[in-house]
């Protein structure tokens, strides 16, 4: 793990702050050595980076309360894997996974949250609202 130091101010914060050592540890676990890898991880953080504006430094997207963060995130890995075609499969993850059987549509995402919530995003039993137009702004 890599141990940095402070923020950066003016120019220089748009930086990584200074490296200022490692802590070596050991992880557990029986991986499979063939699929060793940080570019899975790391290409889900530059999506969910750059799917949600909040993850990005210096924006003003940002959640005040950690209930509204982990619901961001689930929403949008919701989409992610339920409603997104992504090209190189020309399915979703989840029916590439066998978890669904078609593409979910936002009305069908929409539906899984309580109702309260669902109301106020523009639909009401599946169905949508009057004005409302059943899709998440970004």
């Amino acid at each position: 793990m890599k141990l940095y130091g402070e923020e950066r101010a003016g120019e220089a914060r748009y930086s990584p702050a200074k490296c200022l050592g490692t802590v070596v540890g050991t992880v557990t676990g029986s991986p499979v050595e063939a699929h060793i890898s940080t570019s899975y991880v790391e290409r889900q953080n530059l999506t969910m980076r750059m799917g949600m504006r909040r993850f990005t430094r210096l924006t003003n997207a940002f959640s005040k309360k950690i209930e509204n963060h982990e619901h961001a995130v689930a929403i949008h890995f919701m989409y992610y894997n339920y409603c997104r075609v992504h090209q190189t499969l020309r399915v979703t993850p989840a029916m590439e996974a066998g978890l669904a059987d078609h593409v979910w549509s936002l009305d069908e995402l929409v539906a899984l949250m309580p109702e309260p919530v669902a109301a106020a995003w523009g639909t009401r039993n599946g169905r949508r609202a009057a004005g409302g137009s059943g899709e998440i702004s970004k």
